[in-house]
């Protein structure tokens, strides 16, 4: 994405911190720039697309409970192996990825809705259980300037 008022990225080969306004466009240019750097980094689709999700299922609940044009700062960091492991995984493959999300409401935190995610009448509120599927563990944080959500997102199967 070029350069935009709101879109501040610092771009590096394991990752990106992304300084934005939150908008819907925002979201689709943070989507592809998660696209756009875990591929370069090696990291595979599945992964890819989980994290994609994530980022975007946190990106919404900070909208909703801060509202449009919040300042948020995205970062996507990639976890590697530090030694080989069974089944080919050499030193360096990607074992895992972090994504956390600033914003600056530190009191407004995220609530769940009790929605399943099975559940064919919900509309929505399947995000945090989504999170938890993919994300275990994920944590907030109080930050000096408003909260951080932290989610470590494992490569599929581990």
């Amino acid at each position: 994405m070029s350069p935009a008022l709101g879109w501040y990225p610092a771009v590096n080969p394991a990752g990106f911190v992304l300084h934005l306004s939150a908008t819907p466009r925002h979201l689709s240019a943070a989507r592809r720039l998660v696209e756009k750097t875990l591929c370069g980094a090696g990291v595979d689709m599945d992964l890819m697309d989980s994290v994609q999700l994530v980022l975007s299922e946190l990106y919404g609940n900070a909208v909703r409970a801060c509202g449009d044009f919040v300042p948020l700062v995205a970062e996507v960091e990639v976890e590697v192996e530090s030694e080989s492991v069974p089944g080919g995984a050499g030193a360096g493959a990607p074992s895992a990825v972090w994504v956390r999300l600033h914003d600056p409401y530190r009191t407004a935190r995220p609530r769940r809705t009790g929605v399943r995610l099975d559940d064919p009448e919900a509309e929505s509120g399947r995000g945090l259980p989504i999170v938890d599927l993919l994300a275990p563990g994920w944590n907030v944080t109080a930050t000096p300037v408003g909260k951080q959500v932290r989610c470590r997102v494992p490569v599929p199967g581990r």
